[in-house]
């Protein structure tokens, strides 16, 4: 792997790149969150600009604020609860996580930032020719899985096709109980809709902290443990598993912040009219 340096990205104005760690040097997650919540006060009182930390993290589930006791890991593995929105999900080698704390102008508008987020993460899957999108109803980037009627082709190409799939008739189906056809990380040779990066943020005193987590080429199978964002009926994806080919995180890092400089600096930080 391409060695990432530790440090700032400089920048004249505007947007700053500070790298928490990578690869050997992978962050824990409560000294990402302490830092975080250091440059957001910092950020608060205007004494540095907005920042976005950028660092792959330690395994670790960590669990938003809506999250319910039957999407945890069934074996009683620990869970971090953060103040977050969302719901649970999966941090470890293999993903770029980035923590943007950047301040909004009042009143603030949430949905606007997550949908920024969103469509730099959008532009960085399209250069590296995956095509991602968001669906309606559900935060983060997603790579579309077949139409309905599909599965004919999908059993051509040798997917994993399910005669009666009994997700469609219980609300409460748990894939963590029905075998690695229904794994989260089997999504993709499923066909079905897949989550490429997830989104979960928290504004506070018209700050905002937490961000987005891109899998660049994680070991999927850690998402399925849990029920990943509360969502039963979509898996998880990697930038390398969509590629089918390597891809590794010195790769994908200096193209992510392009965009996000792009999009963050570049918008108009207004709420959206009503």
């Amino acid at each position: 792997m391409t060695a990432i340096s530790r440090g700032e990205t400089p920048a004249p104005e505007g947007l700053r790149f500070v790298h928490l760690g990578f690869g050997a040097d992978a962050v824990e997650y409560e000294s990402a969150w302490q830092e975080q919540r250091r440059v957001h006060a910092a950020r608060f009182a205007d004494e540095v600009p907005d920042i976005c930390l950028l660092l792959e993290h330690q395994a670790v589930y960590t669990a938003g604020r809506r999250t319910s006791a039957d999407e945890r890991p069934l074996d009683g593995t620990p869970v971090v609860d953060v103040d977050r929105g969302g719901k649970i999900t999966w941090h470890g080698p293999g993903q770029l996580v980035g923590y943007p704390i950047q301040k909004l102008p009042r009143p603030v508008d949430v949905v606007a930032h997550v949908r920024r987020l969103e469509e730099a993460l959008i532009r960085v899957c399209a250069e590296f020719g995956v095509d991602a999108t968001r669906v309606e109803g559900r935060s983060g980037v997603w790579v579309l899985g077949d139409a309905i009627g599909a599965a004919e082709e999908r059993a051509a190409l040798g997917g994993l096709q399910l005669d009666f799939d009994p997700r469609t008739g219980d609300e409460l189906f748990d894939p963590r109980l029905n075998g690695p056809e229904y794994a989260p990380s089997n999504a993709g040779q499923r066909r079905e809709d897949r989550k490429l990066a997830a989104i979960g943020i928290r504004v506070a005193k018209g700050v905002t902290m937490h961000g987005f987590a891109l899998n660049v080429n994680p070991d999927n199978t850690s998402f399925d443990k849990i029920v990943p964002c509360g969502i039963r009926d979509a898996g998880v994806a990697s930038l390398a598993g969509e590629l089918g080919r390597e891809i590794t995180i010195a790769e994908v890092l200096p193209v992510v912040e392009k965009h996000l400089r792009d999009v963050l600096e570049n918008a108009e930080l207004l709420p959206r009219a009503v």
